[in-house]
């Protein structure tokens, strides 16, 4: 029997489907092969426990880790957009002098609600409130007010966190002491941030609020702390120190993880499993220094999440952080 010799466009044809077999077969294995933090570098000498200048760096820079944070933030924006479409416009209030110290209340439906009080990251230097109304649905729905906080960048408060910290202490004080004027109760107050805003989430939850404000020291009941840092030495020592102006007394003052005596409420830490090698550290050490100073805290480690899509779980009532911030407030999910 004579063989068929194959034309040169089925040799083709057969060469295209084998080499096409054999990269979907090595895809899996080159995807193991993708690495994630810190450019490939000569080790240096440790600058904080075993991380060297580079890797630091890396730790404290989201890019390094989540390549598609831009992405991330955008959709946020426009989820803001979309649940403001879906509920309408929140409240512009002013709890301060400047033009900056405002903040949006979403009002629920609910008589006397509880108040869930978010502070927005952008590593000091940048975010808004209107792009933090993603959240604001599954609040209102569930039955609480959603209140998100303006405040100033730090650059333009010349570096000085002290500023940030400030602001967002007159603003949650500005809701406890206004809390009936929108349906809120004053006896229900949470707060919760997300990465930087986390920190200043950490910082309100070590506040005294009697000695500064004249409200009661446990008007806060509650706190959700996510993908935050809680000491701030190694962020000093990184290259956010280019814009912050860290003193030892401010890293001090404004680390919470060394004030942990004054937390009077119950927390909770959470961080995603791809965030940060020093990220996920933050949290683990402050929810172990909470717990062993006898403070209520429960740590939640979320599988498979980055750094920005962490913040986006607070609108999703079945997502980490949402889920855990109704559990928190003791309401169902909506």
């Amino acid at each position: 029997m004579q063989r068929r010799t194959p034309s040169p466009r089925q040799a083709m044809t057969r060469r295209a489907i084998v080499a096409s077999a054999a990269a979907m077969a090595a895809a899996p294995a080159l995807a193991e092969e993708c690495r994630l933090g810190p450019p490939p570098h000569h080790k240096g000498p440790p600058v904080f426990l075993d991380y060297d200048q580079v890797e630091l760096d890396a730790s404290y820079d989201q890019v390094s880790y989540e390549p598609l944070i831009a992405q991330v933030s955008q959709r946020l924006a426009s989820n803001s957009e979309a649940a403001r479409a879906r509920i309408g416009v929140p409240r512009r209030a002013a709890y301060g002098q400047s033009d900056v110290e405002k903040l949006d209340i979403y009002r629920t439906s609910q008589p006397r609600a509880p108040v869930f009080v978010y502070m927005h990251g952008g590593t000091w230097r940048w975010g808004a409130a209107k792009d933090a109304g993603f959240p604001a649905e599954m609040f209102v729905n569930a039955g609480a007010h959603y209140v998100a906080l303006d405040f100033v960048g730090v650059q333009a408060a010349g570096g000085d966190l002290g500023v940030l910290v400030a602001q967002v202490r007159r603003a949650i004080a500005w809701i406890y002491k206004n809390a009936e004027s929108f349906g809120g109760d004053p006896e229900r107050i949470y707060v919760g941030g997300h990465s930087s805003g986390g920190h200043l989430c950490g910082v309100a939850l070590v506040t005294e609020w009697r000695n500064e404000f004249g409200i009661p020291d446990t008007a806060v009941k509650g706190g959700l702390c996510m993908s935050g840092m809680y000491d701030l030495a190694p962020v000093r020592l990184s290259w956010r120190s280019k814009y912050l102006n860290l003193t030892d007394a401010m890293v001090d003052a404004l680390s919470p993880q060394r004030h942990i005596d004054r937390i009077r409420a119950p927390i909770v830490v959470s961080y995603g499993t791809f965030e940060t090698p020093d990220f996920q550290r933050q949290s683990r050490d402050f929810a172990a220094a909470v717990k062993a100073a006898g403070k209520e805290v429960a740590l939640l480690e979320a599988p498979n999440y980055a750094h920005a899509e962490m913040a986006e779980t607070l609108g999703n009532p079945y997502g980490p952080n949402g889920r855990a911030a109704l559990a928190l407030m003791q309401l169902a999910r909506g």
